[in-house]
């Protein structure tokens, strides 16, 4: 099987893209817009996707709202992964975009200070803790910010009053225009934490494990399932795109593609 996607990939991308019989330079690079937390990821499929096919990719990673206003600002995506379906499916409202179709899944976790001290049990006690510091993403330009307000109305369903005191004290400390940037080779939620902004952070689990990875004095808390929000990340395509773009596409669905997200930590669609 594998053997058959990796043909069906290099003929669409050969007929889109790469070097011709007369000894044609290469097609341009296709341009491809993903949400931060595939970063390791979908560096890791792009790579493998131009080793079976020959055609080179150019990743361009930020929060997924933030994108989204980029493309319909006139920058030139082809391939929009978002951690979400709602910023998919607004470009493919106003047209030019294919309906978005779920490619990955992934969770919530909360990513901790070393001298918190916090089970699933008494994460939602520990977060409404008075003085705790909250780190989130901004909600709107950053998906991970949306679930971490739709974590806060689960809470509020589990100890009314929990939305409020939530809704006050998060800092929204990554993923907006404005928000502060992490320094080359550092990660963006290790750097947060590292320096000491937040106690907590609600993340992705995908983007804990990195996190703790990099600064293993961390701990990775995981929310309980009354709390959880899961995470559908949506990809859509350029309807005009090229039969290259097409190909990664298809190569992101494939088996393959598959078990590189899965080695991040994602889940199947």
């Amino acid at each position: 099987m594998k053997r058959i996607v990796t043909a069906w990939i290099a003929a669409l991308a050969l007929g889109g893209c790469a070097m011709t019989e007369q000894g044609a330079a290469p097609a341009a690079a296709l341009p491809v817009y993903a949400a931060g937390s595939l970063r390791e990821a979908l560096t890791a499929i792009a790579a493998d996707f131009e080793a079976h096919s020959g055609q080179k990719t150019v990743l361009t990673f930020g929060a997924s709202g933030l994108l989204r206003q980029r493309i319909e600002q006139g920058e030139g995506a082809l391939v929009f992964a978002s951690a979400d379906t709602d910023h998919p499916q607004r470009l493919a409202a106003r047209g030019g975009w294919a309906a978005p179709q779920v490619f990955a899944r992934n969770s919530l976790c909360a990513l901790t200070a070393a001298h918190i001290d916090a089970t699933p049990d008494t994460l939602l006690a520990t977060l409404l803790r008075p003085g705790l510091r909250l780190g989130t993403s901004t909600p709107k330009a950053d998906p991970s910010g949306d679930y971490a307000w739709a974590l806060f109305r689960k809470a509020e369903a589990v100890r009314p009053g929990s939305y409020a005191l939530l809704d006050a004290k998060a800092l929204q400390l990554t993923g907006g225009v404005d928000s502060p940037k992490a320094p080359p080779g550092r990660g963006t939620y290790a750097w947060v934490m590292d320096s000491g902004q937040a106690d907590v952070f609600l993340t992705y689990c995908t983007n804990a494990v990195a996190s703790q990875r990099e600064v293993p004095r961390l701990k990775i808390v995981q929310v309980p399932p009354e709390l959880q929000v899961g995470a559908a990340y949506g990809l859509t395509l350029r309807s005009d795109a090229p039969p290259a773009a097409r190909a990664f596409v298809t190569y992101l669905l494939s088996e393959p593609g598959q078990a590189v997200l899965q080695r991040y930590g994602f889940g199947r669609p």
